[in-house]
């Protein structure tokens, strides 16, 4: 008996502490711009409070989907809090290219169906028939976990 195929990929540590910061810190600054600069009129002080609020609500959804890992079984790619980011026989090839559209230290699927827009700041984002998965994981995890996937298509397209 063969034993279930299960990869998990998580956030690095480092990456992910420096991309909260990162994001905060552009909320604090937008922020206090807006508060404290002179000779601003009223339209740019509410665009910079919007758009500081929107970096430090990007920051708690980052903060959250970094906590989850993204795990690789024989259904598909799915994250840890068991939300199917994409199943394995809809997935139609693996893009890890230099010049692919794709996350830092990640990799693209291409599926065969369009599914439903969603992200997960830092960690994956599907819109369309592609999925982006990375961000602030490790490269060899994400490599690892590409190669995998890479490997099922590969047996179901010599099985069929």
């Amino acid at each position: 008996m063969t034993e279930p195929m299960q990869i998990t990929m998580r956030a690095s540590a480092p990456r992910r502490y420096f991309g909260l910061a990162m994001l905060a810190g552009l909320g604090g600054l937008l922020l206090y711009l807006a508060l404290n600069g002179e000779g601003q009129t009223l339209g740019i002080k509410v665009f910079l409070i919007a758009l500081g609020a929107l970096a430090l609500y990007v920051t708690q959804r980052m903060f959250r989907a970094t906590e989850q890992a993204i795990i690789l079984d024989e259904t598909g790619l799915q994250s840890g809090d068991g939300e199917m980011i994409a199943e394995l026989d809809q997935i139609d090839r693996v893009d890890r290219g230099a010049f692919a559209f794709k996350p830092s230290n990640g990799f693209i699927v291409i599926l065969k169906e369009a599914q439903k827009p969603r992200w997960e700041p830092g960690m994956w984002w599907r819109l369309g028939r592609r999925v982006g998965i990375g961000g602030v994981t490790g490269a060899a995890e994400a490599k690892a976990m590409a190669e995998v996937i890479s490997g099922q298509i590969l047996a179901r397209q010599n099985s069929e």
